[in-house]
């Protein structure tokens, strides 16, 4: 074989890798990486995308490739969403408005950052098309993640709480996204 057939299947390979460690860790393969994934809750809700940010970098980023601003409620309404600045970073959602269309703890209250564990890789592909705007089904469980290590992540249960330790971290295990 040439040096240049050689070169092509060692580039062709590193690029291959490369993807598959990008590749979202599904739930069914959680296991496979020292994770434990204990369902709190059943979590069921039509929700308005408000932001998406996808993340691959961090140990959360091998469950959760993306977290999702939603609004239900008063923070569905396009009459009331548009009016918020709406940002993501660090896995943190950021609001601001100058002028409040609804009461402040209605906000905090009918919107959050949703981390998403995606439970199969049909999951994972149906979130890669999720946009802003859009209202979307989903159906799945809060839920708890622990390590081999002692390491561990847990979803809020409240809708009541704000700050750290306020997002729901949701195994994700059906979505749809509704017509406009």
């Amino acid at each position: 074989m040439s040096l240049r057939v050689w070169a092509l299947i060692v580039l062709a390979g590193y690029f291959g890798w490369r993807e598959f460690l990008r590749a979202p860790v599904s739930a069914e393969l959680a296991a496979h990486k020292g994770y434990t994934i204990t369902e709190l809750e059943p979590y069921t809700e039509t929700l308005r995308v408000l932001s998406t940010e996808s993340y691959s970098l961090g140990r959360e980023s091998d469950l959760s490739p993306i977290d999702i601003a939603a609004g239900w409620g008063p923070m569905a309404d396009p009459s009331i969403y548009k009016q918020f600045q709406i940002s993501q970073s660090g896995r943190w959602y950021y609001w601001q408005t100058d002028h409040f269309p609804i009461p402040r703890r209605e906000v905090e209250t009918h919107s959050s950052n949703i981390h998403i564990v995606p439970a199969t890789p049909a999951i994972a592909k149906a979130l890669e098309k999720v946009k802003p705007d859009e209202l979307i089904d989903v159906d799945g469980s809060l839920i708890e993640v622990r390590a081999n290590d002692g390491w561990h992540w847990k979803s809020s249960l409240s809708r009541e709480d704000t700050g750290a330790g306020a997002c729901e971290l949701l195994l994700l295990k059906k979505i749809s996204i509704e017509e406009r």
